[in-house]
């Protein structure tokens, strides 16, 4: 029997913790509920002594299963009670301190204080009594389920794996090979022994084990080691059984050991002076010293000896001292395909079957590529033979995580071995969709079960489950992390009935049983949602303490947030965390306020102006999040009484302007990610900083111009705030009389962050020059740099010291004129590598700016790492003497400039690739050429020699909107492979190159000469081709054999093609002839149809005068997925009937000359998901019929379909009765002007899927 895995002993932990609350038991005492909470930590430490054989046996037996399931409902009750008892201390200590401030006499306050308490008493003991007693029977139950106490924890082993491998079998890989086998074969070691070790890292199931077997079996390996031994270590990390099979293998003796000693001493002999290489497959061991002991007689071996681990833990290579890692990826789409057919089939392809291919890759995208899940499905489809028994086992419960035999046990290894804290944050994972990209400062908080905090506690849990390949990064930020398909599938198995993700197409009427015990939600909308229906639903779950909505697309708008808000979530009494980021929210309730248990609020990206003023009752709040809440104006004051806030995020709030002085007072605060000056009384003042030492991360410090005394800065110690790493100071952009720039000299000086900050940002600063501490080199880890409109000052600061200075951008200083050597450091600067880390160099709108020179300073070199330079509206500039110390910079801009500076930049920057101007000459390395808004430019190219001599490495040629240009020369570069021209509109004439592959050609109006190269002995390269808005261009240039590779034809906006010629383009895979309105016809020779059938997309629209297109050979066209002919209402297209495309899964058609009221029956591919209808003009009738309907007039929908659009249709009818066989449609979309239309709408409300009219339509 399948079952969740559970992490009870994390939260159980979490209530001894709550227990042990000196406020808690205060309370308790006054209430008279003392005992009672003592009976409750007696039975649960009953139940702790045995939870270790509970969680060992309830895998197999389902008795205890059931036991622990009860326990984990019963912790979340015992904890909402102690949450309870905790709030009621918190509020009763604060009204202690607010009556201390009245005048209020003692014995007002004594009498109704201890009536209260008896009261309160009274209330929380039932509750109490009533756990006790669930507990009490918890307790009574371990002698009948013979569970027994302090049972050591039990290790889980998957099967063990040998060195034997069948090479043949083996896909991909070859790369990581061959990187491990140079480090094998390599001769260094380290300098204390005569052993490396090397460690692959990864995924369970990604093929770490198959590497090391390929590996281990290589010829060259075995040439060079004279010893060999394999071992499985799995679990258990047992020195004496390594060591004896190491001694086994490189002996061939089997000889009795008494002791490790002799074992040890033995294994040293034979491993003296030899070069061995030792495989420890699947090591999960973290105990260093056990590492440290089965090495000891490793270190007699012979110079090159090799330890190759395999581990999923990034902390096993820490431990073993790996001078080597090799974490695996996963296999290349390519790789995949090609495992799962090797399997699935017995070859490595489907060459002889292409429709099986088409269903493989969507396989291979199931199993997310990895090899393991690959292996296993596919030994599993080698028993269908044909495409129908393929589509049923893609649509069957084999996708169920559980029902995968193998890959299930080898991955739940990786879970079974998570302490119980990071089994239950594992399990919150299965809240999120497959792709989410997840973020280490999400936000969401963990209880600690300790002295840490809980970002602490939280970070450090995260960081451990990316160590275990839980996570792996994401390949275009690293700072983003993912989770690998399958990953998520365990999460989702371990985390049921507790936590539950519900998505648009989830019926949850189903979920009678669990929806009532569920405590964790989440929602995700990727479409348009309007089920009011589902939410209500949620209503049964009373017990909820998470709910999250998840927004996965942009129609994030109209999700019925505001439903959600009024009428869900404030009867969910124990919710602590909501989340309902980039919602279209406008207003707050004020009955959130009353969810006392809630710890985390997030509302970012909302359309919120004002949160309620009773905000501050939510006593326990830790984290509220409003970033990017665009029209937020106010907070309200009562939020200085959330004594408990630990992260108020209000960035990117640009109409909040004021900001309560309360604020001061939150002393747990760890991120305020902005404070806003002000001049009033109860406004929050630059000093209130001083006791808010906890804060930590991007800090923006708005309206510094306010400030009118600099001990007001000196007051907020921003030096002492060790957390801060990214500070943005920011005064006023309105420079007039009213400001003091020696006072703003003072605050700047004031406000000297730690040095330990990474970004530093000052905007609108009036002093004429920076405080010495701006570019100190003892900030030694900042880098990033901006100093924005600072017109007044005539000088920078000497930046060069910063040693890890990467990013410097410097903006709107009108007042500088020159710059030169101090720039790059102090006189005492000498033998020093200015800007020894800086990559990006930014100066922009720089209005006085003359002069930039380098000459004449001490240091010994500058921007030895520069790669990229931007200078941007300095027109003044004309004198650059720049010495760079290397030839690393790589990406030159440079827009609103002189010829000087730009021939002058050109001298010194030989090595540039990338380059955004004109006429530079000398520039041999660049690969990508853009030019743009050259309005005087008529000729690219001055001189052809000198062109193909500057321009030798040239890949990429991007030329727009130059109005005069008339040709880009006689002989174009032979390089270049990928070529843009757009809105050039005297371009007569264009020869493409012989290497070329992409030709985008837009709106060259004057173009009559397009030529290509002849074939004789010249290989075509050419694969996509596009050509847009060419009024004047003939057909000629389509009669060409270097035309015939290309793979990719788009065609629009050409009104002088009146035809295509036959035999053109017989490699196509996407076809694209749009607002072409002289074409008549498309020949059925070649353009993908004839003779290679390859179409794989194809789009028609809007050819006024197109009659007819090889409609007859659409049902050859087996790779054809996608489909739109619509506009064109000349085309006599006979609609096929059962000719369609085999294996077609989106169609959009209409406004042909047949109107679809006409069409009668079609006998669409059960393949087809997306169908779009587009009626024109004067359609007729047009009834939607049931499927056992016919009718002259009728049409009957594919059953397959689980997205419908329907366009026009000016008399649509009895469309409700033609919906109610299409049992898998998830979206509707009805975009029909038909005054009846609200009414055909209503008639579908209450239907599984979204319904969107035309009002909503044209709101977008």
């Amino acid at each position: 029997m399948a079952i969740a895995e559970l992490f009870i002993g994390a939260l159980i932990t979490v209530l001894f913790e709550k227990l042990a609350s000196a406020d808690l038991m205060k309370l308790a005492r006054s209430a008279g509920i003392h005992s009672e909470l003592n009976k409750v930590r007696e039975n649960l430490l009953q139940i702790e002594a045995v939870l270790v054989d509970a969680a060992q046996r309830h895998i197999t037996q389902t008795s205890v299963e059931l036991w622990l399931k009860k326990l984990q409902h019963l912790a979340y009750e015992i904890e909402d009670v102690l949450d309870d008892l905790a709030t009621e201390a918190t509020r009763r200590r604060l009204n202690k301190e607010s009556y201390a401030s009245t005048s209020t006499s003692k014995i007002t306050k004594f009498i109704p204080n201890k009536f209260n308490a008896f009261k309160y008493g009274h209330q929380m003991g039932s509750k109490i009594d009533g756990i006790t007693t669930k507990l009490r029977n918890l307790v009574e139950e371990i002698p009948i389920l013979r569970l027994i106490d302090n049972v050591e924890r039990q290790n889980y082993r998957r099967p063990e794996e040998t060195s034997l491998v069948e090479e043949s079998e083996i896909i991909g890989r070859e790369d990581d090979k061959e990187a491990l086998l140079g480090k094998l074969l390599g001769g260094e070691s380290s300098s204390r022994q005569n052993f490396n070790v090397l460690s692959i890292v990864g995924l369970g199931g990604i093929g770490k084990t198959t590497l090391c077997q390929l590996l281990y079996n290589d010829e060259k390996v075995k040439s060079h080691f004279e010893l060999m031994s394999w071992f499985c270590v799995s679990d258990e990390f047992d020195v004496f059984s390594i060591s004896k099979a190491i001694f086994k293998d490189v002996s061939g003796e089997d000889r009795r050991f008494e002791t490790l000693n002799q074992l040890q001493v033995a294994l040293k002999e034979k491993l003296s002076k030899k070069r061995f290489l030792i495989v420890l497959d699947d090591v999960w061991n973290e105990d260093y010293n056990k590492w440290e002991l089965l090495q000891r007689p490793f270190t007699v071996g012979a110079p090159g000896s090799k330890i190759l681990v395999t581990t999923r833990k990034k902390k096993v290579e820490l431990v073993m001292d790996s001078v080597q890692s090799c974490p695996l990826e996963l296999l290349s789409e390519e790789e995949s395909l090609s495992l799962f057919a090797q399997h699935a089939s017995g070859k490595q392809n489907f060459d002889v079957n292409e429709k099986l291919k088409i269903h493989g890759e969507d396989i291979v995208k199931k199993c997310g590529q990895l090899p393991l899940a690959l292996r296993t499905l596919g030994r599993v489809f080698r028993t269908k033979l044909n495409v129908e028994e393929w589509e049923e086992l893609l649509n069957s419960e084999i996708w169920n995580l559980d029902n995968q035999s193998e890959i299930l046990p080898a991955l739940k290894l990786s879970y079974y071995d998570l302490p119980p804290h990071l089994k239950q944050m594992f399990a919150y994972c299965s809240l999120f969709p497959k792709d989410y990209m997840f973020d280490m400062a999400e936000g969401y908080l963990y209880e600690s079960n300790g002295n840490k905090s809980m970002e602490s506690f939280g970070r450090e849990g995260f960081e451990e489950l990316v160590s275990r390949s839980f996570f792996q990064h994401s390949s275009n930020d690293k700072s983003i992390y993912i989770m690998h398909d399958l990953i998520n599938d365990l999460a989702r198995s371990v985390a049921r009935e507790f936590f539950l993700m519900l998505d648009n197409k989830m019926d949850i009427s189903d979920e009678n049983a669990n929806l009532e015990k569920c405590h964790h939600i989440s929602f995700i909308y990727n479409e348009l949602f309007e089920g009011q229906r589902k939410f209500k639903e949620l209503q049964r779950a009373r017990l909820l303490r998470t709910f999250l909505v998840v927004p996965f697309s942009s129609w994030n708008t109209y999700f019925r947030s505001h439903e959600v808000l009024t009428e869900i979530i404030p009867k969910l009494e124990f919710l602590r965390v909501l989340n309902l980021t980039g919602n279209n929210i406008t207003e707050v309730p004020s009955s959130i306020c009353s969810l006392k248990h809630l710890r985390y609020i997030n509302l970012s990206n909302s359309n919120i102006t004002c949160l309620p003023e009773d905000i501050g009752d939510l006593v326990n709040l830790q984290s509220l999040l409003l970033s990017g809440c665009s029209y937020l104006s106010s907070l309200p004051t009562s939020i200085s009484t959330l004594i408990n806030l630990r992260h108020l995020d209000i960035s990117s709030t640009p109409k909040l302007k004021k900001m309560s002085l309360g604020i001061g007072g939150l002393t747990r605060l760890q991120t305020l990610s902005k404070v806003i000056i002000g001049e009033d009384d109860d406004d929050f003042k630059l000093s209130y900083l001083k006791g808010l030492l906890n804060i930590q991360g991007h800090l923006l410090i708005e309206g510094l111009h306010k400030v009118r005394n600099a001990v007001e800065a000196m007051d907020a110690k921003l030096h002492q705030k060790k957390g801060i790493f990214d500070l943005q100071l920011e005064w006023s952009d309105f420079f007039d009389g009213s400001r003091d720039e020696k006072n703003e000299y003072e605050v700047l000086d004031w406000l000297r962050p730690f040095e330990k900050l990474r970004r530093l940002r000052i905007e609108y600063y009036m002093g004429k020059e920076f405080p010495s501490w701006v570019g100190h080199s003892s900030f030694e880890l900042l880098n990033q740099l901006t100093l924005r409109g600072c017109k007044n000052c005539k000088y920078l600061p000497a930046l060069g010291l910063l040693l890890s200075l990467q990013n410097l951008c410097v903006e709107g200083m009108d007042g500088l004129e020159r710059l030169g050597f101090e720039f790059l450091g102090h006189a005492n600067s000498c033998d020093v590598v200015a800007f020894p880390s800086l990559e990006v160099l930014k100066f922009i709108d720089m209005k006085s700016w003359v002069e930039w020179s380098t000459c004449g300073g001490d240091t010994v070199g500058a921007f030895p790492c520069l790669r990229e330079i931007y200078i941007i509206n300095c027109p003044k500039l004309d004198v650059v003497t720049v010495e760079l110390t290397a030839l690393s910079l790589q990406v030159l801009h440079v827009q609103g400039c002189s010829l000087a500076m730009l021939r002058s930049m050109v001298g010194m920057c030989s090595s540039i690739a990338r380059l955004t101007v004109h006429n530079i000459k000398c520039l041999k390395a660049v690969e990508d050429l853009e030019i743009s808004c050259c309005d005087e430019l008529t000729s690219l190219w001055e001189s052809n020699a000198v062109t193909r001599e500057t321009f030798l490495n040239l890949q990429k040629l991007k030329v727009n909107e130059c109005k005069q240009l008339l040709s880009l020369g006689e002989e174009e570069l032979q390089s270049v492979k990928e070529v843009e021209i757009d809105s050039c509109e005297r371009l007569e004439s264009y020869k493409c190159p012989s290497s070329i592959e992409k030709l985008e050609i837009r709106f060259c109006r004057s173009l009559t000469s397009l030529s290509f190269p002849t074939m004789e002995g010249v290989p075509s390269t050419l694969k996509s081709l596009y050509i847009s808005g060419c009024d004047n261009e003939e057909v000629s240039w389509l009669v060409n054999n270097f035309l015939s590779s290309i793979e990719h034809f788009e065609i629009q906006f050409m009104p002088n093609l009146r035809f295509f010629p036959e035999g053109c383009f017989v490699h196509l895979t996407s076809l694209v002839i749009s607002d072409c309105h002289s074409i008549e016809s498309i020949p059925g020779n070649g353009y993908g149809f004839l003779p290679s059938r390859c179409l794989r997309y194809l789009h028609i629209s809007n050819c006024k005068n197109l009659k007819s297109f090889p409609h007859e050979h659409l049902n050859s066209l087996a790779s054809l997925k996608e489909m739109k002919i619509n506009e064109c209402p000349n085309l006599d297209y006979p609609i096929p009937g059962g000719l369609w495309p085999p294996n077609l899964r989106s169609l959009r058609i209409g406004t042909l000359k047949k109107p679809i009221s006409e069409w009668g029956k079609q006998n669409f591919p059960t393949s087809l998901v997306e169908l779009t209808l587009i009626d024109g003009i004067n359609p007729g009738v047009v009834t939607f019929a049931k499927a056992d309907e016919e009718s002259s007039s009728s049409f009957i929908l594919p059953q397959s379909l689980t997205s419908l659009t329907l366009f026009g249709f000016m008399e649509l009818e009895s469309l409700s009765e033609g919906l109610q066989h299409l049992t898998s449609l998830q979206h509707l979309y009805i975009l029909c002007p038909s005054k009846d239309n609200v009414q055909k709408e209503q008639q579908l409300k209450g239907q599984p899927y979204t319904i969107m009219s035309n009002k909503a339509f044209w709101k977008l």
